[in-house]
């Protein structure tokens, strides 16, 4: 659909998409808000700190969510309408941040960040494709130049987020800040919904409460609460510290108050398949997912997991993959095999027939990998370098630095935004992509003190510049040359791209660049041989140094050149696409 020429749902559009774009920034930030809580999370699930690696599913689990199951809940946000995946994706972001803030152990606080991903995923797709139902093709590349900027400053802000609730409160209050966002977000989303009728399809409001319902999910709740939290004081009772002896053993949930918490938890799901009105249409949400092609998703996921968890859980400094890498690649492969059988035989597939016929269409995945690869160059190694060098003992220090380069994202966006409505997608991404390379090789040559001078910002805004302006071209062009009822699975699917370019991107640069760190180091004598003096100490501390600029200097050049391949992959496949001045007719018979 596009949008109408009537002001007020103009305005109220807006309004609409500005909700939802706050919805994706905050999911967003959720993925690296645990690096500083890491510690004291493991603490609390009786991790020693020198088993800090066993927390490493914490941030695969979200990772894992948030990708794996975009392209299922892109799909059905094409199927089921914008409005209802949006207020869904917030309740499953809101579930996982409860379910995580009453974590006690390590699995319960890799599944609440598991449903935190998914739900944080599904954000994302369903906006982007909202943008298409409000804006005509036309107008469409500024407010999607927007929305992605907005999620990639969320993600680096996460941890200034982090940073600032702890400086107040401990761990868990991050998450239930989570819980209350995401609600308020879902109540505001919902108020707006009976005003977008001729703008967004979905499934009408439904009318009375459903009150047992309510009901059946607070007793579930805060009895669940009560068995993670154990408060002392109820413990220690003698009346009400019987609900927390085990019937056998030392289970949490073989109590009194577990068997109430799971009783009541049962009679929820059962009230929801089976009530007229329920609370939450499971049955519905069921055979969305069916019609969405739900053994496709599956595949999908297993494909994607693979490739994730063979990344994100393997140590830089000695491997690009995981111990057991291989397997979760091999895994992959499998999945990946059965998903293209399963696609050519299914009558409904997850991607239908086509969907990605179109040149643009399927060579906007291939740029946004590229893109992620080189990005994630930018918003791990600018702050690293910052430790490295100017901001040894200030975490915070060190990512100020990088806020100079997301301070020129933004403007970036709205830049190549207007540019790819006039000139193109092609020549908009290309150029962007050569002023974030030219921003990697000004970072290639910084030394130990050139941070401390300003001729260290020109590298930080050309490269968010850079950024900025291929941001908007990629996902004009995926949405102009697919049909309006792939949008959803389209957008999810140049997410999902850009997402396993950054994992494979920055496992491939760190191992590149820690061999330039050891190759430094290989003509200097050990550490004991060498602090025989405070002098020689000095000196071997200056080396190291020296050796990490040395690596980020070589992952900085190494993010260069992916740039560079987006920017050509982008003019030699984007040549037929049509984002400029055009009706929305045209640009889908575009080819």
């Amino acid at each position: 659909m596009t949008a109408t020429a009537d002001s007020s749902v103009g305005r109220s559009g807006r309004l609409l998409l500005g909700l939802a774009a706050v919805a994706v920034a905050f999911a967003a930030a959720d993925t690296y808000v645990v690096v500083l809580a890491l510690p004291d999370m493991m603490a609390s699930a009786g991790v020693p700190v020198e088993q800090l690696q066993r927390a490493a599913p914490v941030i695969s689990g979200f990772l894992l969510g948030y990708v794996a199951m975009l392209p299922l809940i892109g799909r059905i946000a094409d199927l089921r309408g914008r409005l209802p995946v949006l207020l869904m994706a917030l309740v499953v972001f809101a579930f996982g941040s409860l379910v995580t803030a009453l974590a006690y152990d390590l699995p319960s606080m890799v599944a609440g960040r598991f449903l935190q991903g998914v739900g944080g995923g599904g954000l994302v797709p369903a906006t982007l494709a909202l943008v298409a139902d409000l804006y005509p093709a036309d107008r469409r590349s500024v407010p999607l130049g927007l929305v992605s900027a907005v999620q990639e400053i969320g993600s680096v802000l996460g941890p200034l987020f982090g940073a600032l609730v702890l400086s107040v409160a401990d761990w868990r209050a991050i998450f239930l800040v989570n819980l209350a966002v995401g609600l308020v977000l879902a109540v505001a989303l919902r108020a707006l919904r009976h005003g977008h009728a001729a703008v967004v399809t979905g499934p009408p409001a439904r009318g009375r409460p459903d009150v047992p319902g309510a009901l059946l999910l607070v007793v579930a709740v805060g009895a669940s609460a009560l068995v993670s939290l154990r408060p002392p004081a109820l413990m220690r009772d003698l009346t009400w510290g019987e609900m927390f002896v085990p019937f056998g053993g030392d289970g949490r949930w073989l109590t009194p108050v577990g068997a109430v918490a799971m009783g009541a938890a049962a009679l929820f799901l059962v009230r929801c398949l089976t009530a007229r009105r329920p609370l939450v249409d499971l049955r519905g949400w069921i055979g969305a997912m069916r019609e969405a092609d739900l053994t496709g998703s599956l595949l999908l996921a297993v494909a994607l997991g693979g490739v994730i968890l063979a990344f994100s859980t393997a140590d830089p400094k000695i491997q690009v993959f995981a111990e057991n890498g291989w397997w979760y690649l091999l895994g992959a492969l499998v999945a990946s095999v059965l998903l293209v059988w399963h696609l050519r035989r299914d009558d409904a597939p997850l991607v239908p027939h086509g969907a990605l016929r179109r040149t643009p269409a399927w060579g906007a995945l291939l740029v946004s990998f590229f893109v992620g690869a080189a990005l994630i160059a930018a918003l791990i190694d600018i702050p690293l370098f910052a430790r490295t060098t100017v901001h040894a003992d200030s975490q915070l220090g060190a990512a100020l630095v990088l806020v100079r380069f997301l301070v020129a994202l933004p403007v970036g966006a709205v830049l190549g935004g207007y540019l790819s409505r006039r000139v193109g997608a092609g020549p908009t991404t290309a150029l962007g992509m050569a002023a974030a390379a030219l921003g990697f090789v000004l970072m290639s040559r910084w030394d130990l003190t050139t941070l401390e001078h300003w001729h260290a910002n020109l590298a930080l805004v050309i490269g968010g510049l850079g950024f900025g302006l291929a941001l908007a071209p990629v996902n004009a062009a995926v949405l102009a040359h697919t049909d309006d009822d792939v949008h959803g699975l389209a957008s999810a699917l140049v997410v999902v791209a850009r997402m396993v370019g950054m994992l494979v991107g920055i496992s491939a640069l760190t191992v590149i660049g820690l061999r330039r760190y050891y190759a430094e180091q290989a003509d200097f004598p050990s550490v004991r041989e060498v602090c025989d003096g405070r002098s020689r100490c000095a000196e071997f501390t200056l080396v190291l140094k020296e050796a990490g600029i040395a690596q980020e200097q070589t992952v900085f050049l190494g993010a260069a050149v992916c740039a560079v391949v987006a920017g050509l992959l982008a003019v030699a496949l984007f040549r037929g696409a049509r984002t400029d001045r055009i009706s929305a007719r045209d640009a889908l018979s575009a080819h």
